[in-house]
């Protein structure tokens, strides 16, 4: 990519954000961060309990990520977020107006199928509902890309690089 972008990792649970982040930021040479971090502990508490998070609780979470975006700016980094709704990724990039979204996306089956295998995740299957129910998927007007999750990790990771590289040029 000819500018160091700061590229949103974005999708429902399950879809591969945390495991595709990490290898998108090496192929780029930028940093990661993860998103899952960004979120206070009361927050984790309610997702952990299986309680969907509210867009109150969401706020502050997002412009903790937009405020590690913006610190990017010019640099480059990939961050991970949900970024569900429109309303989510036009706050984050209220923060951080250069952000571009990797819209992970798959089948339902699979996700799931993933997720009943993820180990020390708060985040339950039982949550995948809501998720879907709360989608919004990118529109023409943001700037973004979106990529499949079949397939191995590697995969997924380089038709990412290659739909970003399609986005800037």
């Amino acid at each position: 990519m000819s500018t160091p972008h700061v590229v949103v990792v974005m999708g429902v649970a399950g879809t591969g954000k945390t495991t595709i982040g990490p290898l998108l930021a090496a192929e780029l040479g930028v940093p990661y961060a993860e998103g899952d971090d960004f979120h206070p502990p009361a927050n984790v508490e309610k997702m952990s309990a299986g309680t969907p998070l509210d867009d109150d609780d969401r706020w502050p979470w997002l412009d903790a990520i937009g405020a590690w975006a913006r610190g990017r700016a010019g640099l480059g980094g990939v961050v991970s977020s949900s970024a569900l709704k429109r309303s989510y990724r036009d706050r984050l990039r209220s923060g951080a107006p250069d952000a571009v979204f990797l819209h992970l996306t798959g089948d339902r089956e699979l996700i799931e199928e993933r997720m009943a295998e993820r180990k020390g995740h708060f985040m339950p299957p039982a949550l995948l509902d809501s998720q879907f129910a709360t989608l919004q998927p990118l529109q023409a007007d943001e700037a973004g890309v979106s990529v499949d999750v079949s397939g191995a990790p590697e995969e997924i990771t380089q038709r990412a690089v290659a739909a970003l590289r399609r986005l800037d040029s």
